[in-house]
């Protein structure tokens, strides 16, 4: 099964090797049928600091590694997709 990648902003890099991302998403509410944006905050594994508040990270799941960290950043040179 492949693992799922997303991308947000990093909002908070205080615990060592590890960054809080924040994801947002819209979706056509289902009764209003506005369109809503959601947003929710992952924990990620950042095994060298290397990212920063403010700096947009792309993120994959993988096995736990703490109690609250399941997902992990992808390196920051890492190719962004094909354009």
């Amino acid at each position: 099964m492949p693992k799922r990648i997303l991308e947000g902003v990093v909002v908070s890099d205080k615990g060592d090797k590890t960054v809080v991302v924040v994801v947002q998403r819209t979706l056509l509410h289902p009764v209003m049928k506005k369109i809503v944006r959601l947003s929710k905050k992952y924990h990620a594994h950042d095994e060298a600091n290397a990212f920063k508040e403010g700096d947009v990270a792309r993120i994959r799941e993988c096995a736990p590694k703490s109690k609250l960290k399941r997902w992990e950043v992808l390196s920051k040179d890492a190719p962004a997709s094909a354009q």
